[in-house]
């Protein structure tokens, strides 16, 4: 898969809509709604050949219509509702999706009470969609499980009688009874689907049902009609699990916050806050809103948005994000987003996107019933017309086997087999601080043989920390001292770096008056009456100073890309300070887990010189690396990996590293947490800014892919173990349902294992 520029890559693709979360005067953003019940979108963007395109509408964002529906339990159910919707007149587009049970529209002069009914008219609940997602979900209908309770009861009863003296007559009375309960919704979805053109598993069962009354197996057709019920109640319960994965995020941030107003601090509803705002966030609190600390000091718990576990020491000029916890001191905090704009409510819409898009193996498997479900309504005709047209067995028998190749045949559990598993994985990443963009990236996630890393930022600090300090004439601690009184208000990283370890190493400056700097050189101050600089060796060897006793070392360390400060008075040199970007501490232990899960290279492509690059490889354990690159020349490294026959990812910092990042299979961006730019770029996002999590996304891949099949295969071979005792006559009509509502049940249960891996 190569991406041209795979950064607008959710723009071009027929299955995206940026309405997510958003509806009516709410909405912040302006998107396209397109058509996306049968097709969906290929690695360059475009739609295949079975979707039905219309015409894009550029949408006003207040008549973008967002609503959760209940009750879909496959995707056909989605599609069977997209073709009713659409064939009413104040309906101009429409989206219903399976995988996070939305449905978008475009509709004028029309109320949320019409569209709820013409929902229910095809058998499902809908209810409007707030902002907030505690308000989504307030409450959630119980309808379809008493139903399916009232009617087991009735049939219970039915079947019971049967055994007593009591006349037929009243046990077929109760079947039926049972039967109309819990065959409302289904038939009424069948007749919507039928007129929509559209053969789902409701047509299938109700057909089958109808058939079985007509040969008066009405124990059959009760019996049918109620494990159908019973396993679409326990699916939908199941699949609303994998969704909650997500919508639960938004619960994660207060509602309220407490604003400074006029010497005052007031509660005010989040959505009332605006950017420049103060909001007072005491310790145990929830962070409401995205800002920057003015005042204070405090551990803040990052784990909603990044994943990280610890705590993150945060002080004046930090950034904070909506629904992190501030563990200990009060701060005030400068509202930098509104809440729409939050990082979280970012991550929430992304992730809803991403899993709304299909990947290539369900995409491949909805096409496939696409066609498949017609063929089984023509070989099922075949089935119950021609054996007793040529003399071969009774009509009744036929017609029997006829109705059992329906309900078997129904690909239900296969359609379903994709879809939970993606959106199960994506949760699951999400909750563990990445964010992986569709399917077709956790897909590609889970086939990859090599990773290349960007250095600067990615594999290092990406900021210099000292590394070697060597003294002369004084003592390590004296150089350091003279160097931090020297550099003690500079704001130059180097100067930062050398503070930083005296700060660390409890080193106080010594006491420095006149300091200035010397324009591109270094700095100078006079300490206990005599003037002391810190500079670059080309200061020093234009005050004619010699540098012959350390010119080794010099030289050595900066080989290995350290930058050398030196430290003197104006007649005698006194001391070296190393400075040099340094390795991560949790860069060496995620090469390693790589190397575990099966990650055959990790190659190292920095613009350094090679005796930085060596130092840095050999520290890390990548197995390859490529030094004095230019962004170009990344490209070209990228694109020579993949001619080799690696399936590569590109991690970087979703900035620089654009080229490569969009030439790679896959582009991972670092630290997307404190970048909007990292979020919407690369296909993956590390929101913590390291690659801690960048193992545990590979296994949660290659498990989801694994899920997938098994999931396909299970699908595939109860289906033909049913097919077979259709015709001996071993099977009965409501094991044929048993077998394909409880294969779909299977399939689902075993995709949530993905919810729980660690």
């Amino acid at each position: 898969m190569s991406h041209q520029h795979k950064q607008h890559h959710h723009d071009s693709c027929c299955t995206d809509e940026d309405h997510s979360t958003t509806r009516h005067q709410h909405s912040h953003t302006e998107g396209e709604l397109h058509h996306s019940g049968e097709g969906d979108c290929c690695h360059d963007g475009h739609c295949h050949d079975d979707a039905v395109p219309q015409a894009d509408v550029k949408l006003q964002a207040d008549r973008v219509l967002v609503y959760r529906v209940e009750g879909m339990d496959c995707s056909s159910c989605a599609l069977t509702l997209e073709k009713h919707m659409r064939a009413l007149p104040f309906v101009q587009q429409i989206s219903v999706n399976f995988s996070t049970g939305k449905m978008q529209l475009v509709a004028d002069g029309v109320t949320d009470g019409e569209i709820v009914k013409e929902v229910s008219k095809a058998g499902y609940q809908a209810s409007p969609i707030t902002k907030r997602a505690q308000q989504q979900d307030a409450a959630k209908p119980a309808t379809s499980q008493t139903t399916t309770i009232i009617s087991g009861v009735f049939l219970a009863l039915g079947y019971l009688l049967s055994y007593t003296s009591v006349t037929p007559m009243v046990s077929t009375l109760l079947y039926a009874v049972s039967l109309l309960i819990a065959g409302v919704k289904p038939g009424r979805s069948a007749f919507y689907g039928i007129r929509s053109k559209s053969l789902d598993m409701n047509v299938l069962m109700t057909v089958a049902a109808i058939g079985a009354v007509c040969i008066g197996e009405w124990l059959e057709a009760a019996t049918v009609v109620w494990l159908f019920a019973l396993g679409n109640t326990l699916q939908t319960r199941s699949i609303e699990k994998t969704r909650e994965s997500i919508r639960n995020l938004m619960n994660l941030t207060p509602t309220e916050a407490q604003v400074k107003q006029n010497g005052q601090i007031v509660a005010k509803s989040v959505e009332e806050v605006g950017i420049g705002a103060i909001i007072v966030v005491r310790p145990g609190d929830k962070v409401p809103l995205d800002g920057e600390i003015i005042e204070g000091i405090s551990s803040i718990n990052q784990a909603p948005i990044t994943g990280e576990s610890i705590p993150v020491d945060k002080k004046a000029g930090d950034a904070v994000f909506a629904g992190t916890i501030n563990e200990s001191g009060t701060l005030d905090i400068r509202v930098t987003k509104l809440v729409e704009d939050t990082a979280i409510a970012r991550i929430i819409q992304l992730v809803e996107e991403a899993q709304e898009k299909k990947a290539p193996t369900q995409a491949f498997v909805d096409r496939f019933a696409h066609v498949y479900t017609p063929v089984v309504f023509v070989l099922a005709a075949a089935v119950m017309i021609v054996p007793p047209l040529i003399g071969v067995g009774a009509w009744l028998d036929w017609f029997y086997k006829g109705l059992e190749l329906l309900v078997v045949a129904c690909p239900c559990a296969l359609v379903i087999s994709t879809p939970v598993a993606i959106v199960s994985a994506i949760g699951n990443a999400a909750k563990n601080g990445v964010l992986i963009k569709g399917g077709t990236f956790l897909e590609t996630a889970g086939k990859l043989t090599a990773i290349a890393f960007d250095k600067t930022g990615t594999l290092t600090e990406g900021k210099p920390s000292v590394t070697h300090v060597i003294a002369l004439d004084i003592t390590e601690v004296e150089v350091l001292s003279i160097a931090a009184a020297i550099e003690r208000y500079s704001t130059h990283p180097v100067a930062v770096a050398i503070n930083a370890y005296a700060a660390a190493n409890n080193i106080a400056p010594a006491h420095g008056r006149e300091a200035q700097a010397i324009a591109g050189k270094g700095a100078m101050a006079a300490i206990d009456g005599e003037v002391y600089y810190a500079g670059k060796p080309a200061l020093f060897t234009e005050m004619g100073i010699s540098t012959a006793g350390v010119e080794a070392q010099i030289g050595r360390l900066q080989e290995e890309g350290n930058t050398i400060i030196l430290i003197g008075t104006a007649t005698k040199l006194e001391g070296v300070i190393a400075v040099a970007d340094t390795v991560r501490e949790i860069t060496v232990e995620a090469l390693r887990k790589l190397k575990e899960v099966g990650i055959e290279q990790t190659v190292m492509l920095t613009g350094d010189n090679q005796g930085t690059a060596q130092k840095v490889a050999s520290q890390t354990g990548v197995t390859r690396y490529m030094a004095e690159l230019l962004p170009q020349d990344k490209v070209n490294a990228v694109k020579s990996l993949q001619r080799e026959g690696s399936v590569v990812a590109m991690v970087g910092d979703g900035i620089n590293d654009a080229p490569a990042l969009a030439t790679a299979d896959i582009g991972i961006a670092m630290g997307g947490a404190g970048t909007d730019t990292a979020m919407e770029t690369a296909d993956i996002v590390l929101m913590a800014d390291n690659l801690e999590r960048l193992p545990h996304t590979i296994k949660l891949s290659r498990k989801a892919i694994r899920i997938i099949k098994e999931n396909i295969w299970f699908s595939i071979i109860i289906k033909l173990l049913a097919l077979i005792l259709i015709f001996p006559g071993y099977l009965t009509l409501w094991i044929a349902v048993l077998s394909d509502t409880g294969a779909a049940l299977i399939v689902i249960l075993n995709s949530m294992r993905l919810l729980k891996m660690k």
